[in-house]
């Protein structure tokens, strides 16, 4: 019996070898996306204004935290087939409910160009509109126009998403550019930017809601907070 412990040993650590190495070769990381995943992802297509002015101005304002200026084209932005623009006419409110110039419609009516009665204007200090999707929706980005008549650089440019109209519970943040906590909504890691034809287009990881809330804090060039259009680009939850 003593000459067969020696085969027993071994048979036993072959055992729990494998109990250890055969989950890692047969599991694949669920975490990470697969090749398969990454192709389900088309480039949306994007229809833009025609531009107002040419070039960026190249000195930064004082007090600004600007991005650098881009090197070539936008790159696109990858998003689920069948993703589309869902805030088309839907219904805008705002912090300010008697604009100074314009309509709370103009949000959401697909006018974008740079042209009188193309946007609205609310009052100084902080605001928001916010666009009721009027269902519940996985988002994927927006394309986000404030006034691209002139150059300037919007403050505390910051958008959040909820199921809850007055959001208070459920509220996530997909984009902060107040690097100072200006606006009291918490710091922001991106940057701020110039206003341009092109609009600025936000990457967001299919958060799930059902009401956008978009805020801004005056400009360089007044105290005022502008919209000319916001598009949301999402596909509605099952």
């Amino acid at each position: 019996m003593t000459r067969m412990y020696p085969m027993l040993s071994l048979a036993v650590a072959a055992i729990v070898l494998l109990a250890f190495v055969s989950p890692a070769i047969a599991q694949p990381d669920e975490t990470k996306p697969t090749e398969k995943d990454k192709e389900k992802r088309v480039a949306l297509e994007l229809k833009l204004p025609k531009p107002a002015f040419k070039g960026t101005p190249t000195q930064v304002p004082p007090g600004t935290n600007l991005e650098k200026p881009r090197k070539g084209p936008r790159p696109p932005l990858m998003v689920p087939p069948g993703t589309r623009n869902v805030a088309r006419d839907k219904p805008v409110t705002s912090s300010d409910s008697e604009p100074i110039i314009g309509e709370l419609k103009c949000v959401t009516d697909g006018d974008k160009e740079a042209r009188s009665g193309s946007y609205v204007e609310l009052g100084f200090g902080r605001q928001w509109v916010q666009i009721d999707l009027k269902g519940k929706y996985a988002i994927h980005g927006l394309l986000v126009w404030h006034y691209h008549a002139s150059a300037r650089v919007y403050h505390d440019v910051i958008v959040q998403v909820s199921d809850d109209a007055d959001f208070i519970e459920n509220v996530r943040t997909v984009y902060n550019n107040d690097h100072d906590n200006s606006a009291g909504l918490g710091v922001g890691d991106a940057k701020e930017y110039w206003e341009t034809f092109e609009g600025r287009l936000i990457s967001v990881d299919s958060v799930k809601a059902r009401y956008v809330r978009l805020y801004s804090n005056g400009s360089t060039a007044d105290d005022m907070n502008h919209y000319t259009e916001v598009e949301v680009f999402a596909k509605p939850v099952k």
